[in-house]
């Protein structure tokens, strides 16, 4: 049978190092070989196939491959859902990556090919790559001794997915992994996550070790099963699962691995008889490895007791590699943490504080200290104005909050591969200009609007210089400017991250030096203020060059996709606003979220009693109301069990025992058969506390009390649809489906002697959904401005839309919201509480009737399969990778996104049309203030953006008047083939409005 290897590069990298620790250095370039002989060593003997488990399984692999982290231990999804994910882990051997990259070089060499993707780990790529080889029933060993990757084993089939280690010629697969832990490799996730990882710094159970973590999954079966029977674990232990149980369900995800990683396996290019072994023995010969250049010699059949042809020295081959004896032909930056594939870049330096200081060594970086220094760069920023030639820019700050934010330095870049660090604050203040003489010198050149400037994030550093006094215009509003993480969204919106340093190493192959290098981490990490300006100005300047680099290769991108128009029409204006708007923030009143908070947690502590109550008159005894298992028991045990209960039937069934969901409480409140008030009392009680513990608390801890108000970020990049989203607190997830929930906008109020007005677009994805489709039926219904969702009813069942019942019309609503995001007759049951039958029959029925609808549902995932991607109305693209999966739920999966892209993607640039639209006829700071005319209507301000709804603040004189010129530009954003329509309010606080 063919078999795949699968080399987990970095866990054998460090093996290979800390397996010899002899220091050993090559004769010819001296620079260290201690790994790199090591690792090579275990590569040629893992080719040559001949030891016994090799044999069994087919002697030498026929396929090899290499899986490695390209975006070092901080920078995955990982990091992204738990920042302390491998955050303490000590930086890597200053040895070690000079040898990575020689090792890296030699894979290449051969033609192994190297495997990895942007915001994954190697791990997550050999998890795909496993499922790759397995559908082209290809066994798979992987070169590991992690025991992460045991959850990918195969318990139907033991021998198809192994872990194989060439040191002792040793297998684990599913077979030894029940004999050693009794678990299935689906139960090794549990276990991991119940265990955690102090390396990984993945929380566990205290006191919980592999052994016992074994046997609790083995016992319970799942995690989830152990968490809900967690009050049956007695003593120390079971107070340990208890008090850390809220953590594990996060620990469960961090080490469960992705299966979609961005990497494609082709066979051809793995096969190993099609490896260049003689390509590497100039390489191995000046390592001075001639064991190694014997054996390699023997796999290629040669005779090893000839003598070697001589052959000068292999200078492509060594060429930008760096060595003792020449330092200057090492790499030009990168850092030496695990994730670097290609070596150190930058050296350290002295540093007294005893947080290792950087120098770059391939950027002309200087630090502007004198008035003389200034001056120069003040020379270079004119001759950027006469030349109308962009100029990158980038902050260092003390907060990543811009609001609370001191600033450090600026840093400017004019060409690439040099910068200029300008520090306004640091430990050695006397060192330097002060902040007021800085922004005086440069405060003419970031106010030109004709000045074309570039930045990544622009948002953030202009919201710091504005509260530093400087109004940064002419990033938006000139065809020279750009920012790279927007552009970079554009180009691809399905990267993991648009972060600077992950564009920088995909773009430019470069590794930028690591902030941590500079603050430290955890509690003794240091504010950037505090970073000698050794250290400070290659980081920050190199910030600002890479910027400048990267918008060059981003933007040529941009205009060679048609894309161009979206940049700057659109996304780069919208920096503008967005930055407007969240220096605006809004007036949060804490009495009003303290009121309701005391009010809710009373409220759902007399539920709490009123269930206890009900549960000891109905079954004569008392339960805990938060345990999902006790609640259990007294709806569903029978009357005459140990501990009675209600004898109801269960909805689901989970192994545990029935389930008591939302879903499950909601069926059996509304069954008009059961008397019992508990399930109706508990939906409410859950919603309360949710409120009280998730919302009232936390949001009165974001108001800034500078300004009273809470100032949330907006984010263009959140959302491959093109949506934005919010952070700090993310407003969009406040409640508003119930009346309880939308309460809590109460808080959120105007200032004295003015209103808000909250603007809501109605329908419009379904309107969006009509044009596009150009269905008649559809359109005619908005275009006469009927009830919608009736009259889709009354064409789906042949009647007229007055006659429709409500639950027709419940049933076409459904359905009109859910079309574009692929509903199935099982979802449609579920949600009407109807038979899977008479669901089908309204989705056909509704199709037929709505047929250009359904076309156009087929032509979006058509396009998808023949470009790989899909587009918005203004041409923003989605990548869809999956839409020709061999896995049917992937594929089904990527059809879905297909589709709502193209509807949500548009009517997410319309809302941005017309936040651009009004912000250059409202904002004060904004285009119209540049261009000598005021603003149409003075003081009104933009503040939200929630989904489709947009929330103003207006003095109450002018407020008539902006309400109207908002609801007139929102309709008028766009011209469809149905009217536009925004419901519009004024009002004191933001739930009045709606």
């Amino acid at each position: 049978m063919e078999t795949l290897y699968i080399i987990d590069a970095y866990a054998q990298f460090f093996r290979a190092y800390h397996a010899i620790r002899a220091p050993m250095t090559s004769p010819v370039t001296k620079e260290p070989t201690n790994m790199t002989f090591g690792f090579v060593g275990s590569l040629l003997k893992l080719l040559r196939g001949d030891t016994p488990n090799m044999l069994s399984a087919g002697g030498s692999p026929t396929y090899l491959v290499v899986a490695t982290d390209v975006s070092g231990d901080l920078g995955t999804f990982r990091s992204q859902l738990y920042p302390d994910y491998k955050a303490h882990r000590p930086p890597a051997p200053v040895d070690l990556e000079p040898q990575v990259e020689r090792c890296t070089q030699i894979l290449e060499t051969m033609g192994v090919p190297i495997l990895g993707a942007e915001g994954f780990e190697a791990d997550d790529a050999i998890a795909t790559l496993v499922d790759q080889a397995r559908a082209r029933g290809v066994r798979v060993r992987i070169i590991s001794k992690d025991k992460d990757l045991k959850q990918l084993f195969d318990a139907a089939s033991p021998d198809a997915v192994e872990l194989y280690d060439p040191k002792d010629d040793s297998v684990e697969n599913a077979r030894t992994l029940m004999e050693d832990t009794g678990l299935t490799p689906p139960q090794v996730i549990d276990m991991l996550a119940l265990m955690g990882d102090t390396v990984d710094n993945v929380p566990g159970v205290p006191g919980v070790g592999p052994k016992t973590a074994s046997q609790l999954i083995a016992q319970y079966g799942t995690l989830h099963d152990l968490l809900e029977r967690a009050e049956e674990i007695k003593g120390k232990r079971g107070e340990a699962i208890r008090e850390t149980a809220p953590a594990l369900p996060l620990s469960r995800e961090l080490v469960t691995l992705r299966h979609d990683t961005p990497v494609t396996l082709d066979l051809d290019a793995a096969r190993t008889s099609g490896l260049d072994l003689r390509a590497i023995l100039p390489i191995l010969r000046d390592m001075g490895f001639n064991t190694h250049q014997r054996t390699a010699r023997e796999l290629l059949g040669e005779d090893v007791d000839a003598p070697d042809a001589p052959s000068p020295r292999n200078e492509r081959a060594f060429e930008h590699m760096p060595s003792a004896s020449n330092p200057a032909a090492a790499p030009a930056k990168n850092s030496a943490s695990r994730g670097s594939a290609l070596g150190t870049l930058f050296e350290s330096v002295p540093d007294p504080t005893g947080v290792h200081a950087v120098a770059a060594q391939d950027g002309e970086y200087r630090c502007v200290r004198t008035r003389a220094d200034l001056d120069e760069l003040l020379a270079e920023l004119r001759t950027c104005k006469d030349e109308s030639r962009p100029f990158a820019f980038d902050t260092e700050t003390t907060d990543l909050h811009p609001r609370r934010a001191l600033l450090a330095g600026i840093s400017i870049a004019t060409r690439a591969g040099a910068g200029w660090y300008v520090p306004v604050r640091s430990p050695e203040p006397e060192s330097h200009l002060s902040e007021q003489v800085v922004l005086d010198a440069l405060r003419d050149f970031f106010e030109d609007a004709s000045l074309p400037k570039r930045a990544h994030n622009a948002k953030y550093d202009m919201l710091v210089l504005r509260q530093a006094g400087v109004m940064v215009r002419g990033v938006g509003t000139h065809e020279g400017s750009c920012d790279s993480m927007i552009a970079s969204f554009l180009v691809d919106a399905s990267r993991s991250s648009h972060g600077l340093d992950a564009l920088a190493k995909a773009l430019l192959d470069r590794t930028n030096i690591p902030i941590s290098d500079l603050i430290g981490s955890g509690k003794n990490q240091r504010t950037f203020d505090q970073v000698p300006l050794t250290s400070a100005t290659p980081y920050a300047a190199e910030d600002a060059d890479v910027t400048l680099r990267l918008c060059d290769i981003l933007m040529p991108q941009v205009r060679a996709m048609g894309l161009s128009p979206l940049l700057y029409d659109l996304e780069m204006p919208l920096i503008e606003v967005l930055a407007e708007m969240e220096w605006n923030g809004i007036r949060v009143d804490p009495d009003v979220l303290e009121a309701q908070r005391a009010a809710l947690a009373e409220r759902a502590e007399a539920l709490r009693n009123q269930i206890i109550a009900e549960a000891e008159r109905r079954v004569a005894r008392s339960f805990n109301p938060d345990s999902p298992k006790q609640l259990a028991g007294v709806l569903f045990n029978a009357s005459d069990d140990d501990e009675r209960g209600l004898g109801l039937k269960p909805v689901k069934q989970r192994k545990t025992g029935p389930s008591t969901d939302e879903e499950v409480l909601t069926k059996l409140s509304e069954d008009p058969l059961i008397e019992t008030t508990i399930p109706a009392l508990m939906l409410e009680y859950r919603e309360l506390t949710k409120l009280v513990n998730t919302y009232l608390e936390s949001l009165k801890h974001e108001i800034l009390p500078d300004t009273g108000r809470i100032h949330t970020s907006f984010h263009q990049t959140g959302a491959a649809t093109g949506r934005l989203s919010s952070s700090d607190p993310n407003l969009q997830n406040i409640p508003i489906r119930t009346d309880v929930g939308r309460q809590i906008r109460r808080a959120f109020v105007a200032e004295p002697g003015c209103t808000l007005i909250t603007a809501d677009y109605s329908q419009i994805e379904l309107r969006i959904l009509a044009h596009l489709s150009e269905d008649p039926g559809l359109i005619d219904a908005f275009i006469a401005g009927e009830d919608i969702h009736a009259a889709v009813a009354g064409e789906v069942h042949g009647i007229d839309a007055k006659d429709v019942t409500r639950e027709q019309r419940a049933g076409a609503k459904m359905v009109n919201f859910g079309i574009v995001y692929g509903i199935t007759p099982f979802g449609l049951a579920r949600r009407l509480g109807v038979s899977n039958t008479e669901a089908e029959e309204i989705i056909t029925r509704y199709k037929k009737r709505f047929a250009r609808i359904t076309t156009f549902l087929a032509e979006c995932v058509e396009h998808a399969r023949a470009k790989g991607y899909v587009r918005t109305m203004l041409g923003r693209r989605r990548p869809v990778p999956d839409i020709d999966s061999n896995v049917p739920n992937r594929r089904a999966f990527a059809e879905r996104i297909a589709i709502n892209s193209v509807v949500q993607g548009s009517a997410a640039d319309l809302i941005k049309l017309a936040m651009v639209d009004l912000h250059r006829r409202l904002a004060p700071s904004a285009a119209h203030w540049r261009e000598g005319a005021p603003p149409e209507i003075e003081g009104v301000r933009m503040l939200l953006q929630i989904h489709d709804e947009l929330v103003f603040e207006s003095p109450e004189p002018v407020a008539k008047d902006a309400l109207a010129l908002v609801k007139s530009r929102m309709e008028s954003a766009m011209s469809l083939r149905v009217p536009l329509v925004a419901d519009a309010a004024c009002s004191r606080n933001w739930y009045e409005g709606k």
